[in-house]
């Protein structure tokens, strides 16, 4: 036996990066409402970082009907996933980030994780932002997650149908996020954000059978012996 090898797989570093990306910036910006950092300048730093990074509808308006070129605006499209409200938005992110992320880096390379972080979070930016009309922020990294999230309920989908077990527990996480999210509007008010997260998942979940061993092939291999 090799004494070498560790009995944990390691995480992705793709992955580490990421939650390690959003969870310093929210780091600067829980210190800087502090006024720890920046003095009283620091105490605005996060309204101007959700300001100069956010994604709103209006963005989708100057960007996809209008045509505009502005880097700036387009770049809003990924980097409002880096920019959180509270440190508590963050840690849960970083959190299921590093959870999710571990279980699908197990099973597909490391950059089709971070493809499917980027594809789910730009498409729930352009559905969001195609849907929702009032002029609401969108910030956070949850989208990508959710896109995390419809990778692992296929790849677990896979799982159960290979061991011959119900496939639809596959998506009980999914149902019991979506049933929360449900509980959590009618207590406390809805908001529009929850579009992008199930944009999110359903583009991870169509993407993921792209990027996983075998891909497509291996998908309708699988489909025919079962049928």
């Amino acid at each position: 036996m090799d004494d070498d090898i560790s009995p944990v797989n390691p995480l992705p570093p793709v992955v580490v990066l990421l939650a390690l990306a959003i969870f310093g910036i929210e780091l600067v910006m829980t210190l800087a409402d502090q006024g720890i950092l920046g003095g009283e300048r620091g105490i605005g730093w996060r309204i101007g970082a959700i300001s100069d990074y956010g994604f709103s509808p209006r963005v989708w308006e100057y960007t996809v009907e209008r045509g505009a070129r502005d880097p700036d605006l387009w770049r809003r499209f990924v980097t409002y996933a880096f920019v959180h409200a509270s440190f508590t938005h963050a840690l849960f992110a970083s959190a299921l980030l590093l959870a999710l992320g571990k279980f699908v880096g197990e099973t597909v390379h490391y950059a089709a994780v971070l493809a499917l972080f980027v594809a789910s979070t730009v498409a729930g930016a352009f559905v969001f932002g195609w849907v929702v009309t009032p002029n609401l922020t969108l910030v956070g990294a949850y989208p990508a997650i959710y896109g995390l999230i419809g990778a692992f309920t296929y790849l677990l989908w896979m799982r159960l149908g290979e061991a011959g077990k119900n496939q639809w527990m596959a998506f009980r996480l999914i149902g019991f996020l979506l049933a929360l999210q449900l509980v959590f509007g009618l207590l406390f008010g809805g908001s529009p954000t929850w579009i992008a997260d199930v944009t999110g998942f359903f583009t991870g979940l169509a993407l993921c059978p792209l990027v996983a061993p075998g891909g497509w092939p291996a998908l309708l291999a699988r489909l025919r012996q079962r049928g």
